[in-house]
């Protein structure tokens, strides 16, 4: 996280630059979210651009999907990272021989055998009704949130083979309740990140990464981009339709501001070995 201003009794002055690339190199993630400070969240009823959080948690949550690319996975996780697994995400914790600090969901992708093993290693259970409101991920989410995560990475959340799951865990990106939160979805050498109103996105990749922008709340606009091959200034992109469809990557990162409306952004590295998610590929 980087914070450009100075730190005050009221808040931060200046501003609030969420950032996933940490000084330490053990930290991963592409994108960066420039806040601007004193404007009042309507659907939330918080201030941008003040510092909510006192520490900078970072959550990895395991959801029930496919996880193809373990090697990904592995590259991702740091030993402060707190594991939440999405009940049959936690099938993925074991395959990578790691313990999920909690397990959260119905239970109904997970047989005993493996609730026991689960249970032997000390991992928390929160298990919840099978009739209920919310996907296994979307209390996943909640509960992250509720811990103080900073930032949350969900992995396994796309490669699903139920298009209605798939699709509700990508609109959970929308989520109000987690407007305040940076939350990036990550299957293998994509990532897929929000973008809300009075944002500033910047995306790290390489040169021919495809970058693509999408509006699901309506049309967005007020969209300016700096460093993909088709720019757009004060632009609009309309509910519907495709037009922000596989752009491309001139340099190592991309600025993406938007006004209003919202936006998922992707970004699909192509290198052979992308790295960290989001960070240039080393070689």
């Amino acid at each position: 996280m980087t914070l450009h201003g100075e730190l005050g009794v009221a808040g931060l002055r200046g501003e609030l630059q969420f950032s996933t690339r940490e000084p330490d190199p053990g930290n991963t993630g592409g994108g960066m979210v420039k806040v601007p400070p004193g404007r009042k969240n309507p659907s939330t009823g918080l201030m941008e651009g003040f510092l909510l959080r006192k520490t900078q948690l970072r959550t990895i949550i395991f959801a029930n999907g496919m996880l193809a690319d373990l090697k990904t996975a592995q590259k991702i996780i740091n030993p402060a990272d707190l594991i939440i697994a999405a009940d049959g995400g936690a099938l993925h914790c074991l395959a990578l021989g790691i313990n999920p600090q909690v397990v959260i969901g119905d239970f109904d992708s997970l047989d005993e055998a493996t609730l026991t093993k689960l249970q032997t290693q000390g991992v928390k259970f929160m298990r919840h009704p099978t009739q209920k409101n919310e996907t296994d991920l979307e209390l996943a989410l909640q509960y992250a949130s509720e811990q103080g995560s900073a930032e949350i990475l969900v992995l396994g959340a796309l490669g699903v083979d139920r298009w209605d799951m798939a699709l509700g865990n990508l609109l959970l990106l929308a989520h109000p309740g987690l407007a305040q939160t940076r939350v990036i979805l990550i299957d293998s050498n994509q990532e897929i990140f929000p973008l809300h109103p009075g944002q500033t996105l910047v995306i790290h990749g390489r040169p021919g990464d495809t970058v693509s922008l999408v509006p699901i709340q309506g049309d967005a606009s007020g969209i300016t981009t700096q460093g993909l091959e088709y720019p757009l200034q004060d632009g609009t992109l309309h509910f519907g339709f495709t037009r922000g469809i596989s752009n491309t990557l001139l340099g190592e990162t991309a600025n993406i501001h938007l006004k209003q409306g919202f936006l998922i952004c992707t970004i699909i590295h192509h290198s052979a070995d992308i790295g960290s998610p989001g960070q240039p590929a080393t070689r």
